[in-house]
């Protein structure tokens, strides 16, 4: 009789170093900010992917685990899946996010965040929205007790009480050591144990209840 094993979701390869996992956090995050730096009215998202591509390469980057994801206006309001509207250019006051996934010493890293142009106050808002709610979820998983699933119930709550609508699409997931797929540990938001840290990142997707733009914010869980 032949005993199957049940992957372990919260596993690490032998390679694994949980300061490599930081590092690789932490280059992910300078060459994000270069990125949003760069990035100009008139853009298109396949002309930022490129820019993208070209920051993350002089960065040192090894490979990705995930193509970057530059998402434009009324595009930001899309999940990772969803094809953006074609063509789509960057205004002059206009909201973006970038998500990047680069594989930096055998360790994933993988960040998010969401930057506007201009002064359109809604806008400036929503960014603001998201990094803070994923600043009040991440410190509830800090006090301990709560599931993946129980995070992404307590940022629901939170989300309708700052006015705004959680896109539960965007559920957070695993990283490690490349390839961090093999242990088969599916979506945060879905994990019903306590997330040990670094090892899991936590995705926050926010979109304005009536106007067409939503904001993103992602980053690992740590002590």
């Amino acid at each position: 009789m032949t005993m199957s094993i049940k992957p372990n979701p919260q596993a690490t390869g032998i390679h694994f170093e949980a300061g490599r996992m930081l590092a690789a956090r932490e280059r992910s995050w300078v060459a994000l900010r270069e990125i949003a730096r760069r990035i100009m009215p008139g853009m298109t998202e396949p002309e930022a992917q490129v820019l993208a591509g070209e920051v993350l390469a002089d960065a040192g980057m090894q490979r990705i685990w995930h193509p970057s994801l530059i998402r434009f206006g009324a595009n930001t309001l899309k999940t990772y899946r969803q094809p953006s509207v074609p063509d789509t250019r960057l205004g002059e006051h206009d909201i973006f996010f970038v998500d990047l996934g680069p594989v930096f010493d055998g360790h994933e890293g993988d960040v998010g965040d969401t930057f506007v142009l201009g002064d359109d106050p809604l806008m400036h808002a929503c960014a603001t929205a998201a990094r803070e709610l994923y600043t009040s979820v991440a410190a509830c998983w800090r006090e301990g007790g709560r599931s993946g699933q129980g995070l992404y119930e307590f940022a629901t709550a939170q989300a309708q009480a700052m006015g705004w609508r959680l896109n539960h699409a965007a559920k957070g997931h695993r990283v490690g050591d490349f390839p961090h797929a093999v242990h088969k540990a599916g979506n945060l938001g879905d994990f019903d144990a306590e997330p040990v840290p670094g090892l899991w990142v936590l995705e926050i997707q926010i979109a304005h209840p009536d106007r067409p733009i939503g904001a993103f914010f992602e980053d690992l869980l740590v002590q």
